[in-house]
């Protein structure tokens, strides 16, 4: 109310007509269909929709779109979930309604803070957040996700949301990602020493732990060290590598900080190899001054493939977003993240109930969930626990590519020892 200020109380009723039109109403509402609904659902079509004849459900979307360290990412991976849902519209929708993931998009620089902030701007106005990026963004707002029921797809892969029934997590988390790729490097580099280098909190330490626990299980010296992001942060860090001269290096940082690390160790003298998680890549870096180094000492680990990938869901993906767009795996990852969604409400829809606790409900029963291909089978177990997450990886060789995504794959979907017998029974982050 502080923010309506000179408003007339007319206008302060259409605000709140408005309001209660979008479904911040709490209580359940029963379609003509018998479809049980609560918040951001309406009776009216969607915005953009051609569906005159459809309600609404409004999903939400926040993301790093602006000046945070994945925002070369995220941009691609929300433009990605945009088209995911019109595709899914133009399927038929979910239990006579449209699917709207852009109405409700907001930028959260990659700062917990801002995150929680757009989060509280919207969240009376959605029925679940299609993406809620980042691991230590995402515990910002958890605690009330879990007080209002609210579910959410993740871009990130903390361990952490395999004990978080509201979130609905895709992939190797980071954890089983860096076990495999010291298991991997294990195989292939024999390496004595073994450090990681990450940004701290969720993302990077639980790369670090499952780095560590690998390190421990092979006999191998473990160091740990941790960095700020930032490429004018990284002297630290790259002073580590060449003093301690480590033989494989796990990175778990921004792109622009991978680039800096790698470069200025190879610059004075370091020529063991890098293995980065994930979201430590981007095609761009092959523009950078350490392009050179990357070439040379650079690998990278993956929970699923690249884009130009031959499966049913990443044809669908291409054919949904289009020729004119350059290919990024961050469309990739916005694709994949968004099926276990759509499981959800398809579910929560055969049990006529897209309330939000009805949608809850439908998400936990999921036993598998359909990736179109784009996940090996067996991925999508929520009913299981901790341990029916998905173990398998994959490593390549960006930096061997044309800056594009058609990269060589170096090892193809694998779990190594560590994480083929390892008992999650706790967020391995709290384990470093």
């Amino acid at each position: 109310m502080k923010r309506l200020g000179a408003l007339t109380l007319a206008a302060v009723l259409v605000v709140a007509g408005l309001s209660a039109c979008r479904g911040e109403d709490n209580s359940d509402q029963q379609s003509a269909t018998g479809m049980k609904t609560d918040v951001g659902i309406t009776k009216e079509p969607c915005p953009k929709s051609d569906h005159k004849d459809r309600g609404c459900i409004y999903l939400g979307i926040i993301s790093d779109l602006t000046v945070g360290p994945f925002h070369a990412l995220a941009v691609p991976i929300t433009e990605a979930q945009k088209a995911f849902w019109r595709r899914v519209n133009a399927q038929g929708g979910i239990g006579g309604y449209d699917v709207d993931a852009e109405t409700y998009v907001r930028d959260n620089k990659y700062n917990p803070q801002t995150h929680n902030e757009v989060y509280q701007e919207i969240k009376g106005k959605v029925l679940a957040l299609a993406q809620s990026l980042g691991s230590p963004t995402t515990a910002a707002i958890l605690p009330d996700m879990k007080t209002n029921n609210i579910l959410a797809a993740p871009a990130a892969w903390t361990s952490g949301y395999a004990f978080e029934d509201n979130i609905l997590e895709s992939g190797a988390n980071y954890c089983f990602e860096s076990m495999n790729a010291v298991d991997y490097a294990n195989d292939t580099f024999k390496p004595k020493t073994v450090m990681a280098v990450h940004l701290a909190g969720d993302y990077g330490d639980d790369a670090a732990a499952g780095t560590k626990i690998a390190a421990e299980k092979l006999g191998l010296k473990f160091i740990d060290v941790k960095t700020d992001s930032g490429t004018d942060k990284q002297a630290g860090a790259v002073t580590a590598i060449v003093t301690q001269k480590p033989d494989l290096v796990i990175i778990t940082t921004g792109p622009a900080d991978t680039a800096a690390v790698v470069g200025g160790a190879a610059q004075r003298g370091f020529t063991g190899k890098f293995i980065g998680t994930s979201p430590s890549w981007n095609p761009g870096l092959l523009q950078s001054p350490a392009a050179p180094a990357l070439k040379a000492l650079y690998l990278q680990t993956a929970p699923w493939k690249t884009f130009s990938t031959d499966s049913p869901g990443h044809k669908a993906m291409r054919e949904a977003l289009g020729s004119s767009i350059t290919p990024n795996d961050g469309y990739t990852s916005g694709w994949v993240w968004s099926y276990p969604l759509l499981a959800a409400l398809k579910a929560a829809e055969a049990n006529k109930d897209l309330t939000r606790a009805g949608l809850m409900k439908a998400a936990k029963s999921l036993t598998k969930v359909d990736y179109e291909g784009m996940l090996p089978d067996g991925a999508g177990n929520f009913a299981g626990g901790p341990d029916a997450q998905l173990r398998e990886s994959l490593v390549y060789n960006p930096a061997a590519g044309n800056g594009t995504t058609d990269v060589p794959l170096v090892k193809d979907y694998f779990v190594g020892p560590t994480a083929k017998d390892y008992k999650l029974d706790k967020p391995c982050y709290e384990k470093l």
